[in-house]
């Protein structure tokens, strides 16, 4: 970097540390606002030690029940142990390795099952993603004002804040990805010195990174791909530690991979859900877009707004990473490209070979999603020192719109109880004010519907304790014994709400557009 960079970088620091302070303030602000949705329901039952079967066998029984029965899976007691945990992983969600959800349980033994000190744990954990992107940067670019810059950009991206705040382990695994990817860059350059102890940082980065998320294992064929490019296909002593390194990694995930086995990796079958191109593509590049600026916005509701906006992020993104292949050393941006698109096609091919939308699924994309930042990040950081006047001040206009609107955004986000990322569940605020509303209540639900288990829980946090519930397995009818001034039915099955209608004389109608909440009515 130029010594005029250099001299710059100070008031840059300065603007740093104010959008750092900020990014950490907004993760832990309203931490508890946003409904506790679908997956994270999951998250508490699970390191609470019950299954789905023994759950639904305890509430879906035709009869009226509290929101304090279903509440009381939530959390977890004394006859459940982390063994249980531990077993009600294996047994149903072998996807998803148990590092990040033990310590969550032992966060919960400490500070209590509560939405926002759930949370918490994410929040923390998501803030050594600040001194890992630093340490990627210094070894990328060799640059701490790009390590400054880097910074700053996650402490106040939207998607950053989101996974920040949500009882999931990707906050986690981005902290991961991004250690992992500096530490075998440490190891590479250090290869003709005594340099052990990097290798065994990369290989403890990718034990973790297995037991936090599998997907590590792409990030980890990234570097192999990029260590074999950069170093002529050739058995270097760098490779041969990748490989000694990498294979002891996955020698130590195969138990677990032999859990994941036994489940026949179930749970991501829904991902084969067909889908069209234009669709698939559609949902891609507006995710890219929401890494940097979201106002959950809807292609559908806002296209005016949506589309200059994608359009104009997709750009930044794409012109960044031309730049970066024009204006960096080789073994800098094919490390770069290497990541992005390895990740990326891993997804998107078998999508468009075989059907299916892997690929729109965001959390899957992290790794690329964090390249795509720091590219983005090193064109802003050359192009606001440039020599050239004209671009100089226009870059810097930019950055200061872009950082307006990605602060923007982050600040919409605090202050929402729902977003796209909450996905089925995001519509739960309006459902929960309609049935809090109301009078001598009872909500039906039934099991048909895929995700009506999950929401159910998730609008357990919040439905007042006075809410009967009546909870009917799969084709029986409701035993409504009591006569209720409101009868609520949650995503009810076709065939249910015919049986309601020719048993009761009444008429099931929608009262909620998703097609989540019904009302039973009399006919008039």
């Amino acid at each position: 970097m130029s010594s005029y960079l250099k001299i710059k970088s100070y008031p840059l620091k300065l603007i740093v540390i104010i959008l750092l302070v900020l990014g950490i303030f907004l993760r832990f602000v309203n931490i508890d606002k946003k409904i506790y949705w679908h997956d994270e329901a999951f998250t508490s039952f699970r390191i609470a030690g019950y299954t789905v079967k023994e759950i639904k066998e305890n509430i879906y029984i035709n009869q009226e029940i509290t929101v304090a029965d279903i509440q009381k899976f939530q959390h977890i007691n004394s006859q459940r142990t982390w063994i249980d945990a531990l077993s009600s992983q294996a047994k149903e969600d072998g996807q998803h390795p148990p590092l990040y959800y033990l310590l969550l349980r032992f966060w919960e033994q400490v500070f209590g099952s509560s939405p926002a000190a759930i949370r918490t744990l994410t929040a923390i954990l998501s803030l050594l993603l600040f001194p890992a992107v630093y340490w990627l940067s210094i070894e990328l670019f060799n640059s701490s004002t790009i390590g400054w810059a880097a910074i700053a950009l996650v402490a106040i991206s939207p998607f950053h804040l989101l996974y920040a705040q949500n009882a999931k382990q990707y906050s986690l695994w981005s902290v991961i990805v991004v250690l992992s990817s500096a530490a075998i860059l440490r190891a590479i350059k250090l290869e003709r010195n005594h340099n052990k102890i990097n290798w065994l940082i990369y290989g403890i980065t990718l034990v973790i990174g297995l037991y936090t998320y599998p997907l590590t294992a792409l990030v980890a064929l990234s570097h192999g791909i990029y260590l074999i490019i950069i170093k002529g296909w050739r058995l270097t002593k760098s490779l041969i530690a990748y490989l000694v390194t990498f294979s002891i990694a996955f020698i130590s995930f195969t138990p677990w991979l032999y859990v994941m086995s036994l489940n026949n990796f179930k749970g991501i079958d829904w991902l084969a859900t067909k889908t069209t191109t234009i669709s698939l593509f559609t949902t891609i590049l507006g995710n890219i877009s929401r890494v940097f600026i979201d106002f959950n916005l809807d292609s559908q509701t806002s296209p005016l707004l949506v589309f200059p906006l994608v359009l104009s992020i997709l750009f930044l993104v794409a012109y960044s990473i031309y730049f970066i292949c024009f204006h960096t050393p080789k073994h800098t941006w094919l490390f770069i490209i290497i990541i992005i698109s390895v990740n990326i096609l891993c997804f998107l091919l078998p999508d468009l070979l075989f059907g299916g939308r892997r690929s729109t699924v965001a959390r899957y994309l992290i790794p690329s999603y964090l390249f795509m930042q720091l590219s983005v990040v090193y064109l802003f950081a050359k192009q606001i020192f440039s020599n050239n006047s004209f671009s100089r001040k226009f870059w810097q206009a930019t950055l200061a719109i872009f950082t307006l609107a990605t602060i923007m955004s982050c600040y919409q986000i605090s202050n929402a109880e729902s977003w796209w990322t909450q996905i089925p569940s995001n519509n739960h605020p309006q459902i929960i004010k309609i049935i809090n509303q109301s009078k001598n209540s009872l909500l039906i639900s039934d099991d048909s519907a895929p995700y009506n288990f999950g929401n159910l829980l998730s609008l357990s946090y919040r439905l007042h304790p006075d809410i009967k519930l009546l909870l009917v397995p799969e084709k029986e009818i409701p035993n409504i014994s009591h006569d209720y001034d409101n009868v609520f039915l949650l995503h009810p099955a076709k065939d249910l709400r015919a049986k309601l209608e020719k048993t009761t004389n009444h008429k099931v109608k929608l009262i909620n557009k998703p097609g989540m909440l019904w009302r039973l009515e009399k006919n008039k």
